[in-house]
């Protein structure tokens, strides 16, 4: 039986700790679908199509891109979704407890609702201070952030100047 998995997040932008968890998810899952999500508690700094042309483009830059699917979701439950497209399971990468706190819940209620049942992969302790938030911030003041995401995040950037 054939696992598939889906990795949500609003990846605004993604970045190298984003990736970890993908290639790592992939020692797991036959397949996995990273899904853009539309998150109504954050003001999104990329539209969800730039944001499915960075993940594209840096899956390529690592060589997985033939091994792992994008699309989005702009509304509707995400179970609803998962269990539309096949997947049996929720990837959902943390950092520190915060992360857990936030994300337990949703991945119980997410069980109790479809049966889906979510995984939890803790970040590389080399990408446990690097978030989208923080990119994003360094990048608009006009800092360096090529160690924290892929070159399609960088030139998204200048694009967007």
């Amino acid at each position: 039986m054939s696992k598939f998995a889906v990795y949500p997040g609003s990846f605004d932008p993604i970045t190298k700790g984003h990736l970890d968890i993908i290639e790592r998810s992939l020692a797991i899952f036959d397949r996995v679908q990273v899904l853009v999500v539309h998150n109504p508690s954050k003001q999104a700094f990329f539209t969800i199509d730039e944001r499915i042309e960075m993940i594209v483009k840096a899956l390529g830059e690592r060589s997985i891109d033939g091994q792992v699917s994008v699309a989005s979701l702009s509304e509707g439950l995400l179970i609803d979704y998962s269990k539309k497209v096949g997947a049996d399971t929720l990837i959902k990468g943390f950092r520190t407890g915060v992360d857990i706190e936030y994300e337990l819940p949703m991945a119980r209620v997410n069980r109790d609702l479809s049966g889906i049942e979510t995984v939890f992969l803790p970040s590389d302790p080399a990408n446990t201070h690097i978030s989208s938030s923080l990119v994003k911030q360094v990048a608009n003041l006009g800092g360096d952030i090529s160690k924290y995401v892929p070159q399609s995040v960088i030139e998204a950037f200048r694009g967007k100047k």
